[in-house]
């Protein structure tokens, strides 16, 4: 069975940081690059950032950049996202997903999501 299973959401003040976990299973983790999405209340799911295959270059949405860092460990079929200096306006859910590479728009397997807050 395919599986992304998110974790490490929850509740943090402004201006504290998060580490975001995507754990793979059921499929070849090292064949697809891996996003980063959210979707806030009331607005379009967003891809935030991407990481390719081998981990060696990776992508950000200018919402994140230079705040958030995504990281991929293979051997422990896991992503991460490092979010710092977090703004209420990251209020969200979370999603990984797996897809053939990183600008390609179709991805092919999700994760069921983990929330995180940020409060004023």
């Amino acid at each position: 069975e395919v599986q992304l299973v998110e974790s490490g959401g929850g509740l943090v003040q402004t201006g504290g940081s998060l580490r975001l976990s995507c754990a793979a299973s059921g499929f070849t983790f090292d064949d697809y690059a891996i996003g980063w999405f959210r979707q806030a209340p009331g607005k379009e799911r967003e891809e935030i950032s991407c990481i390719n295959r081998r981990g060696s270059s990776a992508n950000y949405a200018d919402s994140v950049k230079g705040r958030f860092t995504i990281s991929r460990d293979n051997a422990k079929i896991t992503v991460y996202l490092q979010m710092n200096s977090l703004k209420p306006e990251d209020t969200a859910v979370y999603f990984c997903a797996a897809k053939s590479g990183c600008g390609v728009p179709a991805n092919v397997y999700w994760g069921q999501g983990t929330q995180v807050t940020v409060s004023s």
